[in-house]
């Protein structure tokens, strides 16, 4: 029997729409929040899942309109035919031109890298939120090996055979284990919940090759590498018990910024999109409303 989502109640109060839509030449899929003549906001989500995993946050911004497009080769989007940083930006660029032009954009881990390289590509919003962003160079320091480690399982995922690959890449212990790995709660049943939704959406995907090249532009970007050339006001929304970018390092990060101001949420670590959704949505909501010059965003209970 599948675990209740803590947040149901709230996601099931909004009006939910999905479409698909062609962007860079690239069949996408995209889920959508809230009124339609709500102000929009587009959410990005980070490496290996969908959609899905962003909904708890959506849920908390009752008085706007989220578009949470799929990642190309991740959920229901087709893959680019390579996914380099460069493409999934030339993606998000072409997809926010077409939904949703000059609305802010919010992207979570492996979606803030995405984000961050398409505003320096010349990205059509007003304001970028980046939760749990990546400031650290995952082939440096003392993460070095762990990443190495993971880029051979996914090589070697995207070399055996197509039925033993996936098998590699689905096994479940290997999923519960990044799923234990990144969730800091000791609430039971929430702690329950974040399994279960690793377990169902962490491994779809259009192809092994595209799991592969996603890593692969994961461990070799950051943000930091064009956090100097972005001209929007950035909000940065970063965990004290982040396991994959240490807090002194998004300190750091938010000084390479030009506009940039950092809120950091206390007992949680990379999955504050899970643990800590209210908090990140207030955040959120605080931030756009400083362009719009009022409240935004409604307030979830």
């Amino acid at each position: 029997m599948p675990t209740p989502s803590p947040f149901s109640d709230l996601l099931e109060a909004l009006p939910q729409r999905e479409r698909r839509v062609e962007a860079a030449g690239t069949s996408t899929a995209v889920f959508e929040y809230g009124a339609e003549d709500a102000p929009p906001v587009v959410f990005v989500h980070g490496f290996r899942g969908d959609h899905h995993g962003l909904e708890p946050i959506a849920a908390h911004l009752p008085g706007l309109r989220v578009i949470a497009p799929d990642l190309p080769g991740f959920g229901a989007s087709d893959a680019l035919p390579l996914a380099s940083i460069d493409a999934y930006a030339d993606h998000l660029i072409a997809l926010v031109a077409e939904l949703a032009p000059g609305a802010p954009v919010l992207g979570h881990s492996f979606g803030s890298i995405v984000v961050a390289h398409a505003a320096a590509r010349g990205l059509d919003t007003s304001r970028i939120v980046l939760v749990n962003p990546i400031a650290t160079p995952a082939l440096e320091g003392g993460s070095r090996l762990g990443s190495l480690a993971a880029l051979g399982y996914y090589r070697a995922a995207a070399a055996l055979p197509e039925r033993a690959g996936l098998a590699l890449l689905g096994a479940p212990p290997i999923v519960r284990g990044m799923s234990a790995f990144m969730a800091k709660t000791r609430d039971r049943a929430l702690r329950a919940w974040i399994h279960e939704q690793h377990d169902r959406y962490f491994s779809t995907y259009a192809s092994r090759q595209a799991v592969l090249e996603a890593f692969d532009a994961s461990i070799r970007h950051t943000v930091g590498e064009v956090a100097a050339s972005i001209r929007q006001p950035v909000q940065l929304i970063a965990a004290d018990r982040d396991d994959i970018t240490p807090l002194a390092h998004q300190h750091r990060l938010r000084a390479t910024f030009p506009d940039a101001r950092l809120s950091v949420l206390t007992g949680v670590g990379h999955l504050v999109h899970y643990e800590r959704p209210r908090e990140a949505a207030a955040i959120v909501r605080r931030f756009l409303a400083e362009e719009a010059g009022g409240s935004v965003g409604g307030a979830a209970a």
